[in-house]
């Protein structure tokens, strides 16, 4: 599970963009109390749509 900040450094963004965007990229994160964390291997897919 990766946290927003580690996405965003994933995708050479802000950890803001990645909050505030997430849902428009296709992003699905896992809710862990009142934190988002993602999956790896959504990231490493949308990676793969959206560049590969």
């Amino acid at each position: 599970m990766l946290t927003p900040a580690e996405v965003a450094e994933w995708l050479r963004v802000s950890e803001v963009t990645v909050k505030n965007k997430y849902r428009s990229w296709g992003l699905r994160p896992q809710k862990v109390g009142r934190l988002l964390r993602f999956r790896e291997r959504d990231v490493v897919a949308y990676l793969d749509g959206r560049y590969g």
